[in-house]
This record gives C-alpha cells, structure tokens and sequence, in this order.
C-alpha cells in the first residue's frame, strides 16, 4: 500500500475482497466449469487511504470530508 509506505494517500481495489471473490471462482473450476466460460470480474470494492503524518510533512491539511470517506487514515 503507497500510503502505508509513506505517500501521501492511495485510492484503489481491495485486494483482500478480491481475494475472496477468486476463491468462489476456484471453487467452480474444482467443480468442473471451464475457465473460459466464467465470466472477467471487475473489482466492486475500492480503498481509500490516507497519510495524515505525510500530509502534516508537506504541510497540507485534509478536509474533514475526506477523512469521513476514507477507510483508514494512518497517524
């Protein structure tokens, strides 16, 4: 995660519900489907993060608004 690294925040798919998602196609190989007949699957959860430790650094300051949108916020 960029954020978590020490940039100033990161916007992008949930790999840990990606994850999940890929274990149920697993599943339907296992059962026998074809691969090519399942269907490409678009990530349908996205994370945002933000670096307030970072932002203090450069000096800028996070609205209010945004932090209440972001799914973690590293201090």
């Amino acid at each position: 995660m960029f954020a978590a690294a020490g940039g100033l925040l990161s916007y992008g798919p949930d790999f840990a519900d990606q994850y999940r998602r890929a274990a149920s196609y697993v599943d339907r190989i296992f059962k026998g489907e074809k691969p090519a007949d399942l269907p490409v699957q678009a990530p349908t959860k996205y994370e945002l993060v933000i670096n307030l430790k970072t932002a203090k650094a450069l000096g800028l300051t996070i609205p209010a608004s945004v932090l209440a949108r972001a799914d973690e916020v590293i201090e």
